[in-house]
C-alpha cells in the first residue's frame, strides 16, 4: 500500500490515527471514521461521521459499516438499500459474488455499469488513452475510481495504486472484490475545501468517466495537476460533450471549454481511442475545434506524459500472457445452440451497444489463456479477465 499521509478535508491539517478505527486532527481536533482501512473524509456529513464513530468506539464496526454503505452521492436518484440486505451483505462478505454485492447495495443500472465495465467501449477508451502515452509510472492516483476497475489493471502491471471516491460503498466493494488490500483507498469529496491527499507522491493522476459530473471543474483540475506535481501527467477520459445528448447526469462541457481547461493537452475523440485499440494502432489526437459533435472527449496533459501516442499492441489494453480469460458474460446461449448478446437493460444496450467491440458470433470455449493466439479476441473483449469472485 502507498503510505499517503492524509489531511483534513476541511482545514488541510495533517491527520493521524488516534485509534485503529479513527483519524484525528491534532490532539483534540475533529475525528474521522476508518472502516476496513478506508478513511471516510466526506464533508457535510457531520451526523453520519458522529454516528459511525459512536458505533466504532463501542466496538460495533459492523453497524458503522452498514451506515457508511448506505451513503450516496448527490446525483443518486435510486432507492436506498434495504438495511436487512446490507446486514446480510456484511455478514456473508466472504461468500458473496460481486454481482450479488451490487444487487444487495441496490445500485440498479449503476450496478449493471460496474459489473460489465471491463468490456464496455468507454472503459477500453480509457485503457487506450493510458497505453498510448504510457511511460512506466511508479505510483498512480485515480479520482472517482468507483470499484477500482482501472486500479486493478494498473496494479496487475506492478504499479502502486491509490484511489478516491465520494461513495464509500464503491471503495468498499473495490477493497473486497477488485483490488484487495494493497491499494490505498480514501472516501472524500472532490470539491472539499482541502484535498486530503495533497502532497502525496504521485506521478500519474487519472480520472475516467467522471470529470463531467464535477461542478467546479477548474478548481478540481487544479488539484489534479497539483497531485501530479511538476513531473507527472494527467489522463482524463470520457468527458461528455454538451453538444451531444447523452445518457448520464452531470455537467457536460463543450469543445471550446476542453481547449480552455487543457491548453497543454492532447485531445481525442473517445470513440477514436476504442477503435484504435481494436485495430492495434496508435490513436490520432485532434484539434478540439474538429470534435464539436463527438460524444465524449479524452485528454492527456502534463510534463511527464509520453508526448506522441504509440501503437496499442500490448500493455494495459491486453491482459498479461497466461491470464485465464472468461467468455464475455454478455454472451448467452440461445435455444438454437448459438450465442446472442444479452444486454442487462435497454438503456445499457442503447448507451454501449452501438460501439461494442465484441462481434455477435459463436464465441467458442468458456475460458482461454491470454497469449498471442488469443490476443485479438481479448482485445475485442470477446474474452475478459474478470475478478475471481465476479
Amino acid at each position: 500500500m502507498i503510505p499517503f499521509g492524509l489531511r483534513s478535508p476541511v482545514t488541510g491539517e495533517p491527520l493521524h490515527h488516534d485509534t485503529p478505527h479513527s483519524l484525528r486532527e491534532g490532539r483534540k481536533g475533529p475525528r474521522w471514521p476508518v472502516v476496513d482501512g478506508i478513511p471516510f473524509l466526506r464533508v457535510d456529513r457531520d451526523d453520519l461521521v458522529r454516528e459511525a464513530l459512536g458505533h466504532l468506539d463501542k466496538g460495533a464496526p459492523g453497524h458503522a459499516l452498514e451506515l457508511l454503505l448506505a451513503d450516496q452521492d448527490e446525483w443518486w436518484t435510486g432507492p436506498k438499500p434495504d438495511p436487512a440486505a446490507l446486514r446480510d451483505l456484511v455478514r456473508d462478505l466472504k461468500y458473496v459474488s460481486l454481482r450479488e454485492a451490487v444487487e444487495r447495495l441496490a445500485w440498479g443500472r449503476v450496478g449493471d455499469y460496474f459489473v460489465h465495465r471491463w468490456t464496455d467501449p468507454t472503459y477500453l477508451a480509457g485503457l487506450a488513452l493510458l497505453e498510448a502515452h504510457w511511460n512506466a509510472p511508479v505510483c498512480v492516483f485515480e479520482l472517482a475510481c468507483g470499484i477500482g476497475h482501472y486500479l486493478r489493471d494498473l496494479q496487475g502491471r506492478g504499479v502502486k495504486v491509490a484511489g478516491g471516491d465520494v461513495v464509500f460503498a464503491k471503495l468498499w466493494v473495490a477493497r473486497h472484490w477488485v483490488v484487495g488490500q494493497r491499494a490505498q483507498l480514501v472516501c472524500f469529496d472532490a470539491a472539499s475545501p482541502c484535498w486530503p491527499i495533497e502532497g502525496s507522491p504521485v506521478d500519474l493522476v487519472v480520472c475516467h468517466d467522471a470529470f463531467y459530473f464535477m461542478k467546479d471543474k477548474q478548481g478540481i483540475l487544479d488539484n489534479l495537476r497539483r497531485t501530479a506535481g511538476d513531473e507527472g501527467w494527467l489522463a482524463v477520459s470520457h468527458i461528455h460533450n454538451r453538444a451531444r445528448a447523452g445518457f448520464s447526469a452531470g455537467h457536460a462541457v463543450s469543445s471550446v471549454e476542453i481547449e480552455e481547461f487543457f491548453p497543454d493537452g492532447l485531445v481525442y475523440d473517445d470513440a477514436e481511442l476504442t477503435a484504435a485499440l481494436v485495430a492495434a494502432r496508435a490513436p490520432a489526437p485532434a484539434d478540439p475545434s474538429s470534435l464539436q459533435e463527438v460524444e465524449a472527449f479524452s485528454v492527456v496533459c502534463g510534463p511527464g506524459m509520453r508526448p506522441a501516442p504509440r501503437a496499442l499492441e500490448d500493455g494495459l489494453t491486453l491482459p498479461p500472457d497466461g491470464t485465464i480469460l472468461r467468455l464475455n458474460p454478455l454472451y448467452q446461449p440461445t435455444p438454437e445452440g448459438d450465442y446472442a448478446i444479452a444486454w442487462p437493460s435497454d438503456r445499457y444496450a442503447a448507451e454501449y451497444g452501438p460501439r461494442a467491440t465484441y462481434p455477435l458470433r459463436s464465441p467458442g470455449p468458456e475460458t482461454v489463456e491470454a497469449g498471442p493466439a488469443t490476443a485479438e479476441r481479448a482485445r475485442r473483449r470477446e474474452f475478459v479477465a474478470l475478478p475471481e469472485r465476479w
